[in-house]
């Protein structure tokens, strides 16, 4: 479903969002790459507040060198065990406002935190799983879901170092809690889209974050498919009370789980309870009783 957002108070125009693919670029984990030109200070936490926000945006702002700006004056607090849609149309602003909160873009005005610290100087991308925009491999590529899942390991263990028997757990783990047990040998390439979704979960699973991050998980799967990975991500959020941002324009799948529903458009336009948005917001290829 493509939104077509009216502004709310102080909302601004739609900007050309950016978006991230492949899975080369995910096996590390996630980097700054420091586009844009930043005015990034340590945005900690609020006085009275000991625990910081997972994630935290000031007044952020966002354009690419010669062009509009893509997201103007964005604050923007999750907090721990949180999960949060991000939902917008497509060149809103929705992956761009990612990547700002991961560190892998600067803001050109204001300040993004990442567990309290600067977001492109977080120490730790460990504690981060990110599913980028569109994962996939090489339809003859041949590795398998377990091999797959297994690079999820490499931001805690390092390129060069053997996997330890810790490490083999949290893969075996990683593909159960998925429910793909029984495809573990299989080649990726033979899975429908929804269970390489659900392989790419596990991938970012195996690294046991504390904040997981989804961008587009269910394009081009089936609405049968989209219930089915909202279900297994609200389980997942549920019992192993991790933080999840689910960034989409199809949200009518998650919505009934999660706890914010944040819609961009250039800005915030919306931000709170999903129960509370106009009904011409709601997506009809999702009706749920």
């Amino acid at each position: 479903m493509s939104l077509a957002i009216e502004p709310a108070n102080g909302g601004v125009a739609a900007g050309v969002g950016a978006t991230g693919a492949g899975v080369s670029a995910e096996t590390a984990g996630v980097g700054a790459t420091g586009a844009g030109v930043g005015a990034e200070a340590a945005g900690i936490c609020p006085a009275g507040t000991s625990v910081p926000a997972v994630v935290e945006l000031s007044g952020a702002s966002f354009a690419y060198p010669g062009s509009a700006p893509v997201l103007r004056d964005v604050n923007l607090r999750v907090e721990r065990g949180e999960f949060v849609a991000i939902a917008g149309p497509n060149g809103g602003g929705k992956t761009t406002l990612v990547r700002l909160a991961l560190g892998l873009e600067r803001p050109s005005a204001g300040s993004v935190a990442l567990f309290g610290e600067p977001a492109a100087r977080v120490g730790r991308r460990d504690r981060i799983g990110y599913l980028r925009q569109r994962a996939q491999l090489g339809i003859d590529a041949p590795a398998t879901v377990r091999e797959v899942v297994a690079a999820g390991r490499v931001p805690r263990r390092g390129v060069l170092r053997l996997l330890r028997a810790e490490d083999h757990a949290a893969i075996e783990e990683a593909i159960a809690r998925v429910g793909l047990d029984g495809q573990a040998r299989s080649p990726l390439a033979r899975l429908s889209g929804g269970q390489q979704q659900r392989a790419f979960i596990a991938k970012a699973l195996a690294g046991q974050p504390e904040l997981l991050v989804l961008d587009e998980p269910t394009s081009g799967v089936d609405v049968d498919a989209q219930e089915s990975l909202a279900a297994l991500l609200d389980e997942l959020h549920r019992t192993l009370e991790v933080t999840i941002i689910f960034v989409s324009h199809e949200f009518g799948a998650i919505e009934r789980f999660v706890g914010r529903i944040v819609l961009v458009r250039g800005g915030i336009v919306f931000d709170g309870d999903p129960a509370k948005l106009p009904i011409s917001w709601h997506d009809p290829s999702h009706v749920h009783s």
